[in-house]
């Protein structure tokens, strides 16, 4: 019984450490992204107010990357715990207390990210094959390809986050403060 729990927990910390990788990979991509956007945006710019011809495209291509952004970029906020939540009032509670609501809360965003990944994939299925309004080259399903994979990462996170809460290793955290420390 001790073995099985020791190669449990073995290919956990593996897990942990290919998963991590990944999600250098996906913050490097959201980098990539607000350097992308930005330089779309700087063009659009520069041709309105410079030449004094604008770009049909830019705007339109400007918000994929916008909403590409926000998604992975919540990807690596969910992994690192930075999302919005209530560390003072959870961190005071006696240690079975806050596993609960850890492991209520967690089961709460796993429910969010299941919802997310189902219905993104549904969009991607129904509309995939229609294209850009202005960058008819683009199909739709490049662009909602995002919902389905940011959220099966997402669910990825929270079923490992899960298992860690669950095995009594839930204070783990990527990331513990403020952002103003």
């Amino acid at each position: 019984m001790r073995q099985s729990g020791s190669f449990f927990l073995r290919l956990l910390s593996v897990g942990d450490r290919l998963f991590q990788r990944l999600i250098d990979v996906v913050e490097w991509w959201t980098v990539l992204l607000l350097v992308l956007m930005v330089v779309v945006v700087s063009l659009g710019i520069f041709f309105r107010y410079v030449m004094n011809a604008s770009l049909s495209w830019y705007d339109e291509f400007a918000s994929y990357l916008l909403v590409w952004l926000t998604f992975y970029g919540a990807v690596v906020a969910s992994y690192r715990h930075r999302h919005i939540g209530f560390e003072v009032v959870v961190d005071k509670l006696l240690p079975t207390a806050r596993r609960i609501v850890e492991l209520v809360a967690e089961a709460c965003v796993l429910a969010f990210q299941i919802v997310l990944l189902y219905y993104g994939w549904l969009l991607l299925q129904r509309m995939g094959n229609e294209t850009s309004v202005s960058l008819v080259w683009v199909k739709m399903g490049w662009i909602y390809s995002v919902l389905p994979i940011t959220g099966g990462l997402m669910l990825a996170i929270s079923i490992l986050r899960l298992i860690r809460i669950l095995s009594g290793k839930g204070g783990d955290r990527a990331w513990i403060g403020s952002s103003s420390e």
